[in-house]
């Protein structure tokens, strides 16, 4: 079983999930299967099964979260190295072509957001910044065509 790379607070995050979905979440959609049930005819009983596809969800998510904390590798990037991109650092591209700025930090696939700067070490993207140098370029190939970044600094 591979071990997917993850920060302190991408586990915790997944973790807290978990814990609601547990204590929350299933003794709620229990609730709403007895109430529902109580209505009669469960052949016609729309809450019913809406309550039971709802259970389907939550023992799923459960069940992956569950997997996902199992084979999760926690990494501080504190004791990982400032000269070069690795997991967990924060990293500033500049874009050669028009001199934007963008500041990303590189996690696993659980903890991947664009909108929250933060990109999977196995995105194309990601797959380009990991073992870079301040000054180094960074090519690939995007659906509207070529980008090229420069790695200005390591945070």
């Amino acid at each position: 079983m591979d071990r997917v790379p993850i920060t302190r607070e991408g586990y915790e995050t997944l973790k807290k999930e978990l814990q609601n979905l547990k204590t929350v979440e299933r003794p709620a959609n229990i609730k709403a299967i007895e109430v529902a049930r109580a209505h009669g005819d469960l052949s016609e009983n729309a809450e019913f099964d809406a309550a039971k596809d709802r259970q389907a969800f939550i023992e799923g998510r459960i069940g992956e979260l569950g997997h996902k904390l199992a084979v999760a590798d926690i990494i501080d990037p504190e004791n990982l190295p400032k000269d070069r991109a690795v997991f967990g650092t924060r990293v500033v591209l500049e874009n050669v072509e028009n001199g934007e700025s963008v500041e990303y930090q590189l996690v696993g696939p659980e903890e991947s957001s664009i909108e929250h700067g933060r990109i999977s070490v196995s995105s194309p993207l990601g797959k380009g910044i990991l073992g870079k140098q301040p000054g180094d370029e960074i090519s690939l190939q995007a659906p509207g065509g070529k980008r090229v970044y420069e790695l200005v600094d390591i945070l």
